[in-house]
């Protein structure tokens, strides 16, 4: 990001009024301080084909949670899929967990290798988590075991609301893509059992790129796929190797905090 550029750390969120209405608020944390809720009305209607300020984009998200928006405008808005977008990350640890454990691992997986591996493409997990542990593994029957093993339990993911809906809103004025590590198969299932497929203008998985995360190219070919220059995108991603790769691309970043929702 940008040294120069300016930040906005929103924590937003939906309060039930006494009519039993929803009303947004904001709030600014403060170390060491309680929050301090300032009302800010209702949300702004985006009009198809407008720019409005990132500001209004982020007023009014559901749910809670702190999210560094750098100040300005975008062309495009590109979106990391399991831990930015859906919550599945624990339901691919749990796979991730089981596969290693049929090939040889005999203790419990180390869950902090596992997040630091984030949006890396799935056979070339296997191969790391091997690696780490001394284990040698089949890449392709670990990767097979473990996509069998998350399509069990992807019906339990749960979308990431503060994100979720700042698509939502982002959708009706800006075009979206996601970039995700996953397999084109299991990405698209999980975008339409979450019910937010139709958002996206393009998705790139890594069935479509030869370099995956920490490689830029994912994310230069999200921002192709939407006719958006790469400098006027912003990525959404929790997870090192895609904040990586999409610096490389030349993009700005929001880093959601995929461990604590």
């Amino acid at each position: 990001m940008d040294k120069n550029s300016t930040t906005k750390e929103l924590i937003v969120g939906w309060s039930v009024t006494a009519g039993g209405s929803t009303r947004p608020f904001s709030t600014r944390m403060m170390s060491g301080a309680a929050p301090a809720f300032a009302w800010s009305g209702e949300p702004e209607r985006p009009r198809r084909n407008s720019r409005l300020p990132i500001e209004t984009l982020a007023r009014g998200v559901c749910g809670l949670m702190k999210l560094d928006i750098p100040s300005g405008e975008f062309a495009g808005y590109i979106f990391d899929l399991d831990g930015t977008l859906i919550d599945t990350m624990p339901l691919h640890y749990r796979a991730w967990d089981a596969a290693m454990r049929s090939v040889g691992l005999t203790v419990k997986l180390d869950e902090d290798l596992f997040y630091s591996l984030g949006g890396v493409p799935t056979v070339r997990v296997a191969e790391l988590i091997g690696q780490h542990y001394g284990i040698m593994v089949d890449a392709q029957r670990v990767f097979q075991e473990k996509e069998a093993l998350f399509l069990e339990l992807q019906a339990d993911a749960r979308l990431i609301q503060p994100v979720a809906e700042f698509a939502r809103r982002a959708s009706l004025t800006h075009p979206l893509a996601i970039a995700s590590g996953g397999t084109r198969d299991i990405v698209h299932r999980s975008l339409e059992l979450a019910g937010i497929e139709s958002l996206f203008k393009a998705v790139v998985t890594a069935d479509d790129v030869v370099h995956g995360k920490p490689s830029p190219d994912m994310f230069l070919l999200a921002a192709k796929l939407l006719g958006v220059e790469p400098t006027q995108c912003l990525v959404f991603e929790d997870a090192e190797p895609g904040i990586k790769g999409a610096l490389a691309a030349g993009m700005q970043v929001v880093r959601v905090p995929s461990r604590v929702h």
